[in-house]
């Protein structure tokens, strides 16, 4: 008989097991380039450059090089082809977005001194930092021929059940599903929670019915082929907003220091449906939907300095610190189940209707440091360089206590990664024709998971005078290996996608 006590003893040794994984700390820690067009057209290639609001945002010296007052805005369409391969089955999507990704104003206030410090500028720009809207499928049928049950959702469940007692995932006496749910949640963790869907889909059972102590279980699903079908859907955003302040010290250094806030807006749908007609199988289709919603806020500074070795020659370096974030999610999950027992199909649904609101969680992304490399061709045009820097294992989890095992395991996963872009511009009458090209490894250890990225850009703007309007053309491509549920890192269940991304970005800059 199940005690009503053994609930409050619950809440003493609340599992410290949350939703949170990998591809969490990797999302927030990625920044896409965005920006303004002449910054797009050169692939970023701007740290050494200066003189553009979206620079600024890359270097806080870049301010430093205007001579008048600036401000820019721009507008970025913006297209995501997801290629999925799943076994036997081919897919194909694609996501369209058009928004204001880049805005901004810098103030120049020269000198009427002797001074050695020339000018000073203050600046405020909003930049976009990454854009999560996309949506891809992976069907076919998984034929991995592992003994076990390890290519079906069951093992899922059945990891999080594994050693947990059945009283602490099960319904106390007349108590509805959907309480059943929140209390277990609330008590005991998400991890408690995912085994309670296991157990009352009919997808677990209990080796022990009848021993409210059991912590073993097995599943009513055989091993064999399984029917997949998996759609993902996403949406949201990360920005941050910055503040800036510069100073021009003689005629060749400009130093710079950026104060960011950053913040999240993201939400996930995913949708599994599995299929089996494998001998021996008590349950023979699955629905599992989890939708989840996350927002935070986040700072970080930024310090930058630009040294002109010649009027031809200059170069740049930036140390981005960590960005720390405040997370808040929130998630809702479906689980139904047919199953047939000998008398027929029977339709388990749960269907809590139940908000689980998360734990607080902070975020520490990694640091970056950047150096830059640029030569000018008079008014003619110029060529750029830059090389960043970033060790994505050094990506925290806090408080650190409640994720040992998942920040060791960030350690042990991800590493450092280094980018590099090249841009360059040629300048004819009012026209300014320009490209560039970056290239990103992958910030996983083993280079599949999210591989290397490789971009192009073209683009082209004309000088009206005070006024500059430029439109750039960019695509970049990058694959990866998505897995459906992130419990483990060996499950077959995951699927190859190739991703290109393609904007065109139209800016609007004039001296103020």
């Amino acid at each position: 008989m199940k005690k009503l006590h053994v609930l409050f003893i619950g809440v003493l040794s609340m599992s410290t097991i949350y939703a949170q994984d990998i591809s969490d700390a990797i999302r927030f820690s990625q920044d896409e380039i965005q920006g303004s067009a002449r910054f797009r057209a050169l692939s970023g290639a701007f740290g050494a450059l200066g003189g553009d609001m979206s620079a600024v945002s890359l270097n806080p010296a870049g301010s430093a090089v205007f001579s008048r007052s600036h401000a820019s805005f721009s507008l970025s369409n913006k297209e995501t082809e997801n290629k999925t391969q799943y076994f036997n089955g081919i897919n194909n999507s694609s996501e369209s977005n058009f928004d204001i990704n880049q805005g901004g104003a810098t103030f120049v206030f020269a000198s009427n001194t002797n001074s050695p410090w020339r000018k000073f500028t203050i600046a405020i720009a909003y930049e976009r930092t990454n854009d999560y809207d996309s949506n891809w499928r992976a069907s076919g049928v998984n034929t991995d021929d592992d003994p076990s049950f390890s290519n079906s959702i069951a093992s899922y469940f059945y990891d999080y059940a594994d050693g947990k007692r059945l009283d602490e995932i099960s319904a106390l006496p007349n108590e509805s599903q959907s309480s059943a749910y929140q209390n277990i949640g609330d008590f005991y963790g998400f991890a408690h929670q995912q085994a309670f869907l296991g157990f009352d889909s009919f997808i677990l059972e209990p080796d022990d019915l009848g021993n409210d102590a059991n912590t073993s279980y097995s599943a009513n699903i055989s091993p064999g082929n399984f029917d997949h079908d998996y759609s993902y859907l996403s949406t949201g955003y990360n920005g941050k907003v910055t503040f800036n302040m510069a100073a021009q010290y003689e005629d060749n250094l400009y130093l710079g220091l950026n104060l960011n806030s950053h913040f999240i807006d993201y939400e996930r749908s995913t949708l599994l449906f599995e299929d089996n007609s494998n001998t021996g199988s008590i349950v023979n289709s699955i629905e599992f939907e989890n939708n989840l919603s996350t927002t935070g806020s986040g700072f970080s500074f930024q310090l930058g300095g630009i040294l002109k070795l010649s009027n031809e020659f200059r170069v740049g370096v930036t140390y981005d610190s960590p960005t720390w974030y405040t997370i808040e999610e929130e998630s809702t999950q479906y689980l139904s189940t047919v199953r047939d027992e000998g008398s027929g199909p029977e339709v388990q649904v749960i269907n809590p209707n139940v908000i689980n609101i998360h734990p607080q969680y902070k975020l520490q992304t990694p640091s970056k440091l950047t150096g830059s490399l640029a030569y000018v061709f008079g008014k003619q045009g110029l060529i750029s360089f830059d090389y960043s820097r970033k060790d994505y294992s050094q990506t925290k989890f806090r408080p650190t206590s409640d994720y040992t095992d998942l920040n060791n395991n960030i350690s042990n996963t991800l590493t450092d990664a280094s980018t590099y872009r090249l841009g360059g511009e040629y300048k004819h009458k009012q026209f300014s024709f320009r490209g560039g090209y970056r290239f990103e490894e992958s910030p996983y250890a083993d280079g599949v998971t999210i591989g290397d990225l490789t971009g192009y850009s073209l683009g082209i703007g004309y000088n009206f005078g005070n006024t500059k309007l430029d439109i750039t053309y960019d695509q970049s491509e990058r694959s990866s290996v998505n897995s459906f549920y992130n419990l483990r890192f060996d499950r077959p269940a995951s699927a190859e996608i190739d991703r290109t991304n393609s904007n065109i970005t139209l800016s609007l800059s004039f001296n103020i």
